[in-house]
């Protein structure tokens, strides 16, 4: 059973994580299939308010020492996004910078200094910056990374992920990038966006997709569709051999009754689904689409939803 873990609401302007024992300088070499480095979610999660004044603008868990999950308070923006910070020996990797007027580089950059200490680092480890996607939502804070002193700024275009990550051809290559002792594997995943990407870090089987699959609604135009499907079953064919602990997107958009998900806009979600989605999640899209032969149309399952995005005018 999950044991449910506090999660800590931060400023900008202070860190303060849960206390422990001191981590080992080291991180533990990479683990075989058949076992992954365990991590633990909460059962909720704070989303805005419903006073404003009172809630911070980030929450920060601590899914294991050597992985952090970000939330964006929905006071700052109604989307609030999920950003991952990800530790190895020698490099950190973060995936997304979040959304509206927002500075994400200071809370990171106090996790990474506050991670450094704790495993007897002189200093922050170089740090890798990636995005799911290249929609807004997910790129809003990249001016507190671009140009600055020991960030590898990766931006959210085919040919700048390609070179970063070693994908010859796309989408249909896998990439990776080795951050010391783990390796993130990248795979390929246009159709919600051009630019879309899932990472799987092979040290805690957690995979991370975006917003190609989470608790929502997942948007879709006619002329992405078929890259879609490819890209999904992209998904399922990269997991059927891996163990898969969490599939991780960056929104929450469902509440926690089944089929039913909140309005475009909600700030304040004291009733929403889990975070986490599975890998038989995965599957049941997957069937949906085959179901659907090619035409685009509007499928609401448990957990997601299937949303055909409206034409601008």
């Amino acid at each position: 059973m999950r044991t449910r873990m506090a999660c800590a609401w931060l400023l900008l302007s202070s860190v303060a994580l849960t206390a422990q024992a001191p981590a080992p300088a080291a991180i533990p070499p990479q683990p075989a299939s058949a076992f992954v480095e365990p991590g633990v979610l909460p059962k909720t999660w704070t989303t805005a308010g419903p006073k404003c004044m009172e809630v911070p603008a980030w929450q920060v868990h601590e899914y294991n020492p050597n992985f952090f999950i970000l939330r964006q308070s929905g006071c700052i923006h109604y989307e609030k996004p999920f950003l991952y910070l990800i530790f190895g020996r020698d490099k950190a990797l973060l995936e997304d910078t979040g959304a509206g007027m927002v500075d994400s580089a200071t809370i990171v950059q106090s996790l990474m200094a506050e991670w450094a200490k704790r495993n007897n680092k002189t200093g922050p480890v170089p740090l890798i910056v990636v995005h799911s996607h290249s929609h807004g939502d997910h790129v809003a804070g990249d001016p507190g990374f671009i140009g600055k002193p020991n960030v590898q700024f990766v931006a959210a275009k085919v040919d700048a992920i390609q070179q970063a990550f070693g994908v010859k051809n796309w989408p249909t290559d896998l990439g990776s990038v080795d951050l010391g002792n783990r390796v993130i594997d990248l795979i390929p995943i246009p159709g919600h966006d051009v630019a879309g990407i899932a990472l799987y870090d092979r040290q805690t089987g957690v995979l991370l997709t975006g917003d190609s699959f989470y608790p929502g609604r997942l948007y879709v135009g006619d002329a992405e569709f078929p890259a879609f499907v490819a890209s999904h079953r992209r998904l399922v064919e990269f997991t059927k051999d891996k163990p898969v602990a969490n599939i991780l997107g960056t929104h929450i958009e469902q509440t926690s009754t089944p089929f039913v998900d909140y309005p475009r806009g909600t700030v304040y979600q004291p009733d929403e689904h889990t975070l986490e989605l599975s890998r038989g999640t995965l599957l049941e899209l997957d069937e949906a689409l085959t179901r659907l032969n090619g035409k685009l149309s509007r499928v609401v399952l448990r957990d997601v939803i299937l949303s055909p995005r409206v034409p601008r005018q």
